[in-house]
């Protein structure tokens, strides 16, 4: 009777053996994580609020623009004059206008005209210049109408025989006056011998 016993209860604990066995490897796999008591429940994380919504360009930063860009840079113009610093435009101060001289009387001769009788006549007028400037306030400022001087003679021509009278007095002694024209021998000295040749042309001038 023991000898029957005895082989059966050692297979009965060798099943045993190996049910225990068995459960102890499916525990680890078949268990669930316990969750952690009293802990804070673990939150998402916000989205970042430098990151620009979805659908919407971030801008470019300045200098950094991709190439083939709708805005390029504008291109360099050249530097122009602009207005001062007190808002007001520079000005150049106006020419100042040309010297007007007293208009010489209709029907006396002009001074290249009297030059020209003179050359004709035989009489020396070389290197002819016309000075009239000097009958203006910037010249000389003797108020005659033309002013021609050569090398032998210079001849004045007035606008009227009074102010030609008042010049050669002035010049007593080294003018000739006839109608309008004075003919000076100081600005152009001319020899005494010559002066009653230069005289007698002027006169046969209409």
């Amino acid at each position: 009777m023991s000898h029957r016993i005895l082989p059966t209860v050692v297979l009965l604990m060798a099943t045993v053996a190996l049910a225990a066995c068995g459960a102890d490897q499916d525990a680890p796999s078949a268990a669930a994580p316990a969750p952690t008591v009293g802990g804070p429940s673990a939150a998402p994380a916000p989205p970042d609020a430098a990151s620009p919504p979805t659908g919407e360009a971030t801008p470019a930063a300045p200098g950094n623009a991709a190439p083939g860009s709708a805005d390029p840079p504008p291109a360099s113009r050249p530097a122009t004059a602009g207005p001062n610093v007190d808002g007001t435009t520079e000005r150049r101060p106006p020419s100042p206008p040309p010297v007007v001289l007293p208009p010489r009387q209709a029907g006396e001769p002009t001074g290249r005209e009297v030059v020209a009788a003179f050359r004709a006549a035989g009489l020396k007028a070389a290197n002819v210049r016309d000075r009239s400037v000097d009958c203006g306030p910037d010249g000389l400022g003797l108020g005659c109408s033309e002013l021609v001087v050569t090398d032998n003679v210079a001849v004045y021509v007035f606008p009227d025989e009074s102010s030609a009278g008042d010049l050669a007095e002035r010049w007593s002694g080294a003018a000739y006056r006839s109608g309008t024209v004075v003919l000076n021998y100081l600005e152009a000295p001319t020899p005494l011998a010559d002066r009653p040749h230069y005289e007698k042309v002027l006169k046969t001038l209409p």
